[in-house]
């Protein structure tokens, strides 16, 4: 059974940093992609961050700030979260897919999700 565990969440003032990891069990996903999407309440669930091998995709938000990383090794994906402001406040979901060699932004193109992990940022 795959299983995605988000951990690193936390309540963070405006221009800190925090760092969040997702480790999967199961089956590797060292040829896959793995993501990050955050969803604030009342709000879609909308893509972060995504990796595979050496290549990464932004949302525009969060570019310059964020940065997606992973240990194929111990089957984990992190994301380093620098200069947060008030809007990154969301539950932050981690996300495997089956596919391969793409990157997916869409939340329907990833097959396995993790249970959240929250992030507060106060003013």
């Amino acid at each position: 059974q795959v299983q995605l565990v988000e951990s690193g969440g936390g309540l963070v003032q405006a221009g800190g940093s925090l760092r969040l990891s997702c480790a999967a069990s199961g089956r590797s996903f060292s040829s896959n992609p793995m993501a990050w999407f955050r969803q604030a309440p009342g709000k879609e669930r909308n893509f972060v961050a995504a990796r595979i091998g050496g290549a990464t995709r932004y949302a525009d938000s969060v570019k310059g700030r964020f940065t997606i990383s992973r240990d194929n090794a111990k089957n984990t994906v992190y994301l380093q979260m620098n200069s947060l402001q008030p809007e990154d406040t969301a539950v932050y979901y981690c996300a495997a897919s089956r596919g391969l060699a793409i990157i997916p932004i869409s939340h329907r193109e990833y097959d396995y999700w993790g249970q959240g992990t929250q992030v507060t940022v106060s003013s």
